[in-house]
């Protein structure tokens, strides 16, 4: 992915003291980090600075709406994005690594880039499992995903004895009545 600045804070000139910072997420930053999970969205990032001699202070609140694939039927599916945060931004000639919480900038640079903060905290503020409200999945996607009953399990093992297709020795028996136990939950 190429660098890009979507979301830069000018802090340079600001004397310390208290700032706030709106900007507008969508679809250009998802599109940005070419990636699949999310397809795009619109989002309201707000961040309160504070700036001293050494340091950025921000807190952080993202939300708003993305886009992604329902794990359900597969089809898009809306998500809610709350995200509140804390980042601070420190000075010094020794760049250390980002971790997410802390950011290091030389001295030199006249502004912080929030771009890959922004994106990372709105993944990560997803839930594990995304999924449509009850009732709102696509009917026809959910119609071709079938549970085998117990019974019919129990009438398709009785066939495949009979007819001898499936070619179980009794490793692969062994395996199978395991597997029906469990889904009977002994």
């Amino acid at each position: 992915m190429e660098q890009i600045t979507l979301y830069p804070i000018a802090y340079k000139g600001l004397k310390n003291g208290s700032y706030e910072f709106d900007f507008q997420v969508d679809d250009k930053l998802f599109e940005a980090y070419d990636r699949v999970e999310i397809k795009g969205g619109r989002c309201d990032a707000h961040i309160d600075l504070k700036r001293s001699e050494t340091m950025l202070e921000m807190e952080v609140t993202i939300k708003g709406e993305v886009i992604c694939e329902c794990d359900r039927c597969l089809e898009d599916c809306p998500v809610a994005v709350d995200y509140a945060g804390n980042l601070v931004v420190k000075f010094s000639d020794e760049i250390d690594d980002y971790d997410g919480e802390v950011m290091w900038i030389s001295p030199s640079e006249d502004k912080v880039d929030l771009t890959q903060y922004i994106y990372e905290s709105i993944v990560l503020s997803l839930p594990y499992r995304r999924v449509h409200e009850e009732g709102k999945c696509n009917p026809d996607m959910l119609a071709s995903f079938t549970t085998v009953s117990e019974e019919e399990f129990e009438q398709l093992e009785l066939e495949a004895d009979e007819a001898d297709v499936v070619g179980l020795d009794d490793d692969n028996r062994a395996l199978l009545e395991a597997l029906k136990r469990q889904m009977e939950g002994k």
